[in-house]
This record gives C-alpha cells, structure tokens and sequence, in this order.
C-alpha cells in the first residue's frame, strides 16, 4: 500500500497558487467546504515518485498569519492544530518571482511553527522580462530551505517539486527569526508559564481570534504577566514582529536576487492607463462585455441544436421501443424531457464560464474592480463589493459567502441582501429560451438582438443591485467607515489548462447540482401530470370522444384533445388552476405557474418543468423550443409566448428571489431569518409589480 503524506499549498493572492494547484492534481480534485464553515475548500491528489501519494489542499490566498478575514483564520487553524486530520507533512509556500520580498513575510511565519516547509518560486519564465536573477542555491542557504523555480505556463520545475515534496523529511524546519528579541521579558515569561508548548504557537493563540482546538484561552488569562497587554502593546509588540522578519528577508535577497531595472520591459503601466480610465475603462468594458454575449450565442447554436434534437430523438426512441407501461412514460415524457431542459444549456453555460475565467486569469478583473469602485462608493458601497456582485453572474451562493472579506458590516449585510439580483447562471436557462421565443433573430450594426437583450437583462440585475444598495444604504443606520484596497496582479495570457479545468469544475457542478434536482422534480411532475382524482380523469376518453363524436376528428386531433383534458383535471392541472387567477393578468397560463413554484427549488428547474409538463400524454415527441412555441393561451388565443407575455416572465425571473438554497446561505451568513424572509417578500412583491406592468402595457 502506498503512503500517503499531507501537503498544503499556501501563498498571497495572485502568486499563481491555483496554477501550481492545478499542474500537481489536474483533474484529480474537487471543491467542498471546511466543515461547519462557509469557505472554498478545494483538494486533490497527486502522484509522486516511488510509489508516493500527495493530499494536496489549495488553502485560502492570505498575505501572513495575522488573521483579517475568515479565510485567512482558516490557514492558521489549520497550522495550528496537529490532530487535524489535514495538518500538513509539509508546507508549500507560493511566491512570484516579481513580488519575491512581501511573498516571503508568510514564509518565515510558517517556518517559525517548525512545520518542514518548501519554497516554490512560480513565474520563472518572467524573469528574463523583468530583468531578475536569483542565486537559488544562496537563497537556499538563507532560508535554510529547498527552492523549487517553477513556470506553471512553461510546464518548468514541477517535476523538481514532486520530487522536493517525496523528499519532505529532507527539508529543514529551523526558525527564521528568535521571536523572543522583540520583548525579551515578556517572551521568557511566556515560555516559563508554558514550558511545553512552542513560543511562536502560542504568541499566535494570543494575538489572533481563531478556533485552535484544544488550546484554551482562558489559560493565558490565569497568568498575570499577560494581564498587563493591551490591544496596543500586542500590536505594537507584531509590527516589531514584522519589521524583524522583513530584516531577514532583506538580508536573504541582498545577495540572493538581482533586478536589473533597465532590462525590465513593462507595458503594464501603459495598460492600466487606459483600462482603468475614467471614461475610456467603461466603454472598454462595455465593449467586452458585448463580445462575450454575442460570442455565447454565435458558437453554442449548433451543439444547442444538436442536443436540443438528440434528447427528442431518445425521448421518440424510448417510447417506441421500450414496452408500453408506466415506466417507459416516465422516462420518456418526464426524466428525459426535463433532463434536456438544463442539459440543451451547457454550450452557452460553458462559455460563460470561459469567458469569465479568462478575465480572471489574464488580469483583466481586478481592473473591473478597481473601476468599478468609483461608482460603488456613491451607492453606499467599496469596491470589494464588487467581487460578489460580478462573482454573482456564477451563482448567488458562493457570491453572498465571498462577502466574508469585507470588514464592515454594513456593507457586507447590504451586498449579501442586493447580490441576488445579479444574473447567475441559473436563471440563464430560462432568458435564452424565453428570448429564443419572443425576441426576432436580426441584428443591429453587426449585433445580434437576442444577445443585447441578454446583456441588457444582465445590466438590469446589476444596476438594479446598486440601486437597491444606496436605498439600504440610506434605510440602515448602521455606522461604518472602510478603506478599499486591492491588488493589481500583472496581465499575463491565461493558462490554458486553468481555463478549461475551471470550466470543466463549475459547469460539472451546474448540471450535477441542477440535474439531481430535477430528476426528483421530473418524477414527481410526471407523476402528478399523469394521474388525477375523480370521473373527469378516470374518464376522460369517453368524455372527449362524446363530446367531438359531430366533429370528425382524425385519430390524432382526438387522442391531442384527451390528453389536453386528462392533464387538466390531473393533480398538477388542478393545483395549476387554483393559482391561475393570480398570475393571469401577468401574460401566464396555469402551466407557467407551476413551472414558477417549481423553480423555487432552482430557477433552471422552470424549463424543465414545462418540457416535462408539456410531454405528458403527447405522442409527438418535438424539441423543447418547438413545444413551448407551440402552446396556444387559452383565453387570448394565438401563441402563449408573445413578446408581452415573454418581457414580463423575463423581468420577473430578473427580480425574483426564486431560489431556496441563497435564502439558505443568506440565514447561515446573517444568523438570522429576518433578513431572508425580507428578501424572498420584497424581491417577490417588486417582481410581480414590474411584471404585471410590463405585460399590460406592452399586450
């Protein structure tokens, strides 16, 4: 059996973790959560030389051990706690070759808890670029630790790592710096009260408000040497910390890296200039975000086709060929329909999530940011609202938990409450098809109306945000003053592999967190379409063949007819009719309604619904866009799906807070139900209001 060791990755954000994450487990990953807490996990494994296998887990970017934020707190619990079953055999700390000194402050911190712990200097092939040699085997010396030079882009230095991480017994775990010279007397005090316990472990437990397992606080409190310590004096106490590391570090690179600064070629000043300008950064955005949703339509119409056709063909195929019965119905007029509804999606859900990665990865968003937080402050907001409001065009849940990094509670609670109202990909199903529907295919100057619509939906959700974020702004009286900060990381070409392991993660976990839900729903669907109490159901052949008897219907007319009637009168027919009155005057029939309900579970369930709803009982197995634009509305007459009809489902899909797992998170992240009750009524209440306007002003 082979051995296993522990390895956790560490490092600043935009230091290239996630690259050297990715080079070492590919595809063996996956993303979770730390247990009982709202933060990113991700893990993986990876093989090593002579049988060896690495637990790898990508920890939260964070800049040193003092603890900020909720992520970083989840770093050094980690470190601190030995009997957890993920405390690392070795740390891998991260660096970029351009920004080497302030990377190197967390790597002497981790050292100084004597955990073996490895450099990797990542971005080696910028080096020539920038003008920057190192003396590795110096630097080594230094540090008194093993360096791997590693280019993720260029594939370079990781099989040296693999081989650093077998050898991990080899490396040193020798402190950088004796904690003690910053206050001689209160250290040596410290380490008489605890004799067994490491000096710097324990200078942590004091200074941070993180959970350290089975370390009790209230021990430090029974010694009266520690009494006397303020807030003040700690903190006074980890600047001379800091500027002591930053001495050693100092004199590690004195000898151990050069920078020629007339070799230094940097285009990223002159970039800046115009990216982040305060009129051409807008229309620059603008324009790219107009390039990426005429692009999603353009490249997915033919694989949406081809899918949207192969799943009305399996649907055809399994009714023909299995044997008639309940079960051969429910595959093919209730699993297979609604599983095409989400599944016809993902070449458009795809390349969403490529063209986002590509902006992360390339630099670009943290230029968004930084523009951005012009026009947030007038709204009440910092730029690092930001974050989870663009975050949100994924999905509300992680956007709400990315919160966690704004330090004022006002601004986190009015990001957490206005964030739904961002597009996510969730309700993405639901404008492409209701805009295949209603919105013509022509183009205006070279762009297609379909895709300015969907960016404009996508403008609304976030204009609609911001403009709810300075009425709470205005609302709350809560007190807070916060400063914006962020890092520009330098514009590099994406890295292929990032890219597509990123889309390959998210849209797996769209269709198997979508899919599982709609499978349940498809079954239950079915089954209340397809059964129904009383005579009217039980009988509905003999009601409908007496009632057309003068009419002469052909065999096909007449079996349309008595499926129509049977699904009415079914239980999903009756409980459509009951809420039918209250979402007629918005353009919707009993039908749409149910699909609504439904999508409460997740909004992409609302297409699946109608595909199942609308193939119960029908023997002409056509593509979901063909059945939807084929449903007649019973009280105008003419198609269902009309522009008014369709403006108005849009707009109340935009505005609706139709989804039970963000109210979930939205609890779990205020500690309280008031504020999601708040927002499910309120976000509910505006989205019928502007619906029920929209469709009667444009029918």
């Amino acid at each position: 059996m082979s051995k296993q060791i522990n390895v956790a990755l560490i490092g600043n954000p935009n230091t290239g973790k996630t690259s050297v994450f990715n080079a070492l487990t590919g595809l063996n990953q996956k993303v979770g959560n730390y247990p009982g807490i709202t933060v990113e996990k991700k893990e993986g494994v990876c093989k090593l030389p002579r049988g060896v296998k690495a637990h790898i887990i990508d920890l939260p970017g964070t800049y040193s051990l003092n603890a900020s934020s909720l992520d970083e707190s989840v770093v050094i619990e980690l470190l601190l706690n030995q009997n957890d079953k993920d405390f690392p055999d070795i740390a891998v700390v991260v660096t970029d070759v351009e920004n080497l000194k302030r990377n190197l402050l967390i790597f002497t911190q981790i050292k100084d808890l004597q955990i073996p712990t490895l450099l990797v200097i990542n971005m080696a092939d910028r080096m020539s670029y920038k003008g920057i040699s190192l003396d590795i085997e110096g630097l080594e010396e230094k540090l008194q630790t093993k360096i791997a030079l590693v280019s993720t882009r260029k594939n370079i230095g990781i099989d040296k790592l693999k081989e650093l991480i077998t050898n991990y017994k080899e490396v040193s775990s020798k402190p950088c710096i004796d904690i003690s010279e910053i206050d001689n007397n209160y250290f040596n005090n410290l380490k008489k009260a605890f004799p067994n316990q490491l000096l710097y472990k324990l200078w942590l437990v004091i200074t941070q408000d993180v959970n350290f397992g089975t370390t009790n606080r209230k021990e430090f409190d029974a010694v009266e040497d520690f009494k006397t310590k303020s807030k003040g004096d700690l903190k006074r106490l980890q600047q001379k910390e800091t500027i002591k590391r930053y001495q050693f570090i100092n004199n590690a690179l004195k000898t151990g890296q050069t920078i020629d600064a007339t070799q230094a070629k940097d285009l990223r000043s002159k970039l800046d200039r115009i990216l982040t300008h305060k009129v051409w950064g807008y229309v620059i955005f603008f324009a790219v975000l107009i390039l990426v949703f005429q692009a999603i339509y353009d490249w997915a119409t033919i694989p949406m086709d081809m899918i949207d056709t192969a799943f009305a063909f399996l649907s055809e195929w399994t009714s023909d060929h299995l044997p008639a019965g309940a079960f051969t119905d429910l595959l093919s007029e209730g699993i297979i329909p609604g599983l095409g509804g989400i599944v016809i999606f993902i070449p458009q859900i795809a390349f969403l999530f490529l063209f986002i990665s590509v902006l992360e990865e390339s630099g670009y968003m943290s230029r968004v940011v930084f523009l951005m937080d012009r026009v947030m402050r007038r709204f009440g907001l910092s730029g690092k609202s930001v974050v989870p409001l663009i975050s949100g065009t994924a999905c509300a849940i992680p956007a709400i938990m990315a919160t966690r990094n704004i330090e004022s509670w006002k601004e986190r609670l009015i990001t957490i409450l206005v964030t739904p109202f961002t597009t996510c990909s969730a309700r993405l199903p639901v404008y492409l098809i209701i805009i295949s529907l209603v919105i013509p295919e022509g183009r205006f100057l070279g762009l297609g109306y379909q895709p300015l619509t969907l960016m404009l939906l996508y403008l609304l959700g976030f204009g609609t945000a911001v403009l709810s974020a300075y009425i709470l702004n205005k609302i709350l009286k809560i007190k807070n003053k916060t400063f914006f900060v962020v890092e520009m990381p330098n514009y590099k070409l994406p890295l292929l592999k990032n890219v597509l392991l990123t889309v390959v993660e998210k849209t797996k976990a769209f269709i198997f967190g979508a899919g599982k839900i709609i499978l349940a729903i498809s079954i239950i669907l079915w089954f209340l379409a397809s059964y129904g109490p009383g005579e009217n159901f039980n009988s509905a052949e003999e009601i409908m063949t007496e009632k057309y008897a003068s009419q002469n219907l052909d065999e096909d007319d007449l079996n349309h007819k008595i499926a129509q009637y049977k699904l009415e009168h079914s239980y999903i027919g009756i409980s459509g009719r009951a809420i039918e009155p209250a979402i007629r005057p918005l353009g919707y029939d009993w039908k749409i309604g149910i699909a609504i309900i439904s999508s409460f579970a997740a909004r992409e369930v609302f297409v699946g619904t109608l595909a199942t709803i609308y193939s119960v009982g029908s023997d002409d197995e056509e593509t979901i866009k063909n059945r939807m634009a084929g449903e007649v509305n019973p009280i105008l007459g003419g198609p269902l799906f009309t522009f008014a009809s369709g403006i108005s489902l849009l707009l109340f899909y935009a505005f609706a807070m139709q989804c039970m797992s963000t109210l979930a998170i939205v609890k779990r992240e205020t500690n309280s139900w008031k504020w999601p009750v708040l927002q499910l009524v309120i976000m509910s209440i505006f989205a019928y209001i502007v619906a029920l306007i929209a469709f009667q002003f444009l029918k």
